[in-house]
């Protein structure tokens, strides 16, 4: 401005200002608008050397714009000062307003500050008002707030300005308008930040808009052609596990369309003995082996694992499932478990399967007590020990230390009988029968190994078909078989060995001849209070004494 009199104001000089306000508040970024700042100082205010010192997110200042002298320009533009050091700036000095003079006789001080400052060179003033090489002059500039025209909102820069062209300190109108310059400013720079904040915010929307399109297709991909099974299910509420989506691979294991999948829930589909498996399985993740029904109605063994995702932030939840064909291992493993627990040959179980079935029927503690000892009891707590067939109570006091010293806690346990003496009287059992072959070895000998294998292989099939449902039928080892049957008398186990015995003499075919072999049978009985191979003892021991009162001759065979 050319005068300090505002009616003299010349009209290019407020068109050029108004060119200038609307130059700042239309830059089309918040570097474009510093930039019209500092070049309004210039161009519209009448100074020489114009910089715009903006504040950084970590409240120090920078020289964002410099305008009136490039290679001013060049020095300090980009350059930091500390916010401490603009704070005694903008405590020093006279305020003209809100802004802050520091004049040459005081600003020596600031000289080795870490602000950014240029000096231009020139004469000592000759008069009062002429403007000092050193002077300073500072239009800081506040974030706008209701009150307009205050200087009462956060610090967002500093404008530094520098010569009047007209070689003095400003007047009156000179500061004002420095000070409504200023103001406009910080409501550009404001505006532009806004604009600026708001289009990173549009820039990094559209990236992970594109980033969820992206990953979305991904799993898309990932689910549909997943080579192993996959499926959404609802979580929660009334329709908790159905199932929402399935994929091809899914589809296919099961033998179902897709459409028809949307119908069901896992529980619908699995096997009724795996539903406790599958509510066992935590909902929120988990794994379980399980077998799946087929449309056919056949069952597969698959491996379930559960997964929760989210629909959207804070918006419904999925249950992502996973499951994989596991066929193969269960044969595999079930073929591994049967061998390891039955005979090889024959296919029936062998000796250590044997003695585990027999084992988990018996218990350590006798059928029948001491007198003694069921007395005491009797008189410790009130009942009878035993009931009318020797079965224990359970004896677990409430009170510890209720018990007799000479007596343990047992729990409750239903006793395998055996009938007593040689006659029936009623009482039925676990029936241990133990089978010797007769004449096996000259099978062996005459006609090979082969040939024994046939007739073993043909004398366990025909024990197996004489026995009932839940009986067993072991090998225990060469041509010694075992047959446990429960629920039998005395009689009743001597008609079954019999009938056995007259299945295994009809003749065999082996290697292309009919051959015969015999058997010997002995029957034990189990009972609690003897081992297993107590037991099997026993009937051993029993079918030798049977062996031996049999005539020679009828244990021929050939």
């Amino acid at each position: 401005m050319e005068t300090e009199s505002e009616p003299y104001v010349r009209l290019a000089s407020l068109r050029q200002l108004h060119q200038v306000m609307a130059d700042m508040n239309t830059a089309r970024s918040l570097a474009d608008t510093l930039q019209t700042v500092s070049d309004g100082v210039v161009n519209a205010l009448g100074y020489e050397l114009a910089c715009v010192n903006l504040v950084r997110p970590d409240g120090d200042l920078v020289v964002a714009a410099f305008s009136g002298n490039p290679a001013a320009e060049a020095l300090i533009t980009g350059r930091v000062g500390s916010r401490a050091s603009w704070e005694r700036r903008l405590g020093m000095g006279e305020t003209w307003g809100d802004l802050i003079f520091i004049s040459h006789t005081e600003g020596w001080v600031l000289d080795d500050d870490d602000v950014p400052q240029w000096h231009t060179e020139g004469p000592a003033p000759r008069f009062a008002d002429e403007w000092h090489p050193a002077d300073r002059l500072f239009a800081p500039m506040y974030a706008p707030t209701a009150q307009q025209g205050a200087a009462s909102g956060e610090l967002i820069g500093v404008l530094s300005v520098d010569r009047p062209r007209n070689g003095r300190r400003p007047g009156a109108w000179g500061r004002e308008a420095l000070q409504m310059y200023a103001f406009q400013a910080a409501i550009a720079l404001s505006n532009a930040r806004l604009r600026a904040n708001m289009q990173r915010a549009l820039v990094r929307l559209e990236r992970d808009q594109q980033a969820l399109r992206a990953s979305e297709e991904s799993f898309r991909q990932a689910f549909e052609y997943a080579p192993s099974g996959m499926a959404i299910a609802e979580m929660g509420g009334d329709q908790h596990g159905r199932i929402l989506r399935s994929n091809d691979a899914l589809c296919r294991l099961l033998g179902r369309p897709a459409s028809s999948m949307r119908r069901y829930s896992f529980s619908d589909l699995v096997h009724p003995e795996d539903i406790g498996t599958l509510l066992r399985t935590s909902a929120e993740g988990g794994r379980a082996e399980l077998r799946l029904i087929r449309r056919d109605g056949t069952y597969v063994w698959v491996s379930l694992r559960n997964s929760v995702v989210a629909d959207a932030a804070d918006g419904p939840r999925f249950l992502l499932t996973h499951v994989e064909d596991i066929e193969e291992r269960k044969r595999r493993e079930l073929q591994l478990a049967h061998r390891a627990s039955h005979d090889s040959l024959t296919g029936l179980p062998n000796s250590a399967e044997l003695r585990s079935r027999l084992a988990s029927r018996l218990c350590a503690r006798p059928q029948a007590a001491h007198p003694g000892a069921v007395d005491a009891m009797d008189a410790a707590y009130g009942h009878p020990a035993f009931d009318a067939n020797g079965h224990g109570f359970d004896y677990r006091p409430d009170t510890p230390g209720e018990v007799p010293d000479s007596f343990d806690g047992y729990d409750h346990h239903v006793h395998t009988a055996a009938p007593e003496g040689e006659h029936d009287d009623g009482t039925k059992g676990l029936a241990v029968l133990f089978c010797d072959l007769d004449g096996f070895k000259s099978i062996n000998d005459r006609f090979g190994h082969n040939a024994g294998d046939a007739v073993l292989i043909e004398v366990a099939r025909r024990l197996s078909r004489q026995v009932r449902d839940g009986d067993t039928v072991a090998r225990l080892g060469g041509d010694e078989f075992v047959i446990l049957a429960d629920g039998l008398g005395r009689a009743d186990a001597q008609d079954l060995a019999v009938r056995l015995r007259n299945e295994i003499i009809q003749p065999i075919r082996a290697e292309g001849r009919a051959v015969r072999v015999g058997a010997s049978f002995g029957i034990g009985w189990a009972h609690c209070g003897m081992t297993a191979d107590e037991v099997l003892k026993s009937a051993d021991e029993r079918m030798y004494v049977e062996k031996r009162s049999r005539p020679k001759q009828h244990r021929r065979a050939g």
